[in-house]
């Protein structure tokens, strides 16, 4: 959709598949993608392409469900949120054993994130904690982190930079590791009570966005007001025909530059 390859998939299958290269110790890159996340590599073929290149892509926010429904026909009933398929994720590999890792976000954050998830997930195992240090990666220091995330023993990693950045990071952390990395958006602030989730009926709705901006109106006002339109145009333009998208060829070209 709009040139972005984003997975008809839902919560049962995003996690099975998430699990299984857990399990099986493989690279596994994931994200889920809001209008905001979609737009980004609609704005930047480059990132597109290395959006392109990620073995799952949810459809995070109803209207790029809505998208692909409208644009494939793809009978989605609901969408994958990112918040809640971390969930989903946790619970089983508390069920399983398989320990995680939390990257991103700040440490008090991750101080109040980790107790709730482990009152959630009593038998979870925190294999490691990073917060994040706010500046771009120095050379070479993308092996340094892979390799404290290995000797960990972690065989899951939650990624919590905000779009698009923990989708950078997770692309080139991929080639380094052999677990999946989850790029999981806000979930860190939702889950260590940060952020108050929207009434059902705003999430049903595709209002999610409103609420979101009455909370943080400063820093997200550009993000839906100027590319929530636009999203709609071209996504009106691709399904009339007046425009054709052509996604951007998978890359696996390194990323030399990106934020931890």
């Amino acid at each position: 959709m709009l040139g972005v390859l984003v997975d008809a998939t839902d919560y049962a299958s995003a996690t099975g598949q998430i699990l299984a290269a857990a399990r099986e110790g493989r690279p596994y890159a994931v994200t889920a993608l809001a209008v905001h996340g979609v737009m980004t590599g609609v704005q930047d073929r480059a990132h597109e392409a290395r959006l392109n290149s990620f073995d799952l892509v949810t459809p995070d926010g109803q209207p790029v469900r809505w998208a692909l429904n409208l644009l494939h026909g793809a009978g989605l009933t609901d969408r994958v949120y990112g918040p809640t398929l971390t969930l989903k994720v946790v619970e089983q590999a508390a069920a399983e054993g398989l320990p995680i890792y939390l990257y991103g976000s700040t440490q008090p954050t991750l101080d109040r994130l980790v107790p709730a998830l482990l009152e959630m997930f009593p038998a979870l195992k925190i294999a490691g904690v990073e917060a994040s240090k706010f500046r771009s990666a120095l050379p070479g220091e993308e092996l340094e982190i892979a390799e404290r995330i290995k000797s960990s023993g972690a065989r899951i990693v939650l990624v919590g930079l905000g779009c698009p950045r923990q989708e950078v990071f997770t692309y080139a952390m991929r080639p380094h590791l052999d677990m999946p990395l989850l790029a999981v958006g806000a979930a860190f602030d939702y889950h260590a009570g940060l952020l108050k989730n929207p009434p059902a009926w705003m999430q049903k709705y595709a209002l999610e966005w409103l609420w979101r901006l009455g909370l943080e109106p400063k820093r997200l006002w550009k993000r839906y007001i100027l590319l929530n339109p636009a999203y709609l145009t071209r996504l009106a333009a691709q399904k009339s025909g007046l425009w054709k998208a052509t996604p951007a060829v998978p890359t696996g070209e390194t990323v030399h530059s990106f934020a931890v």
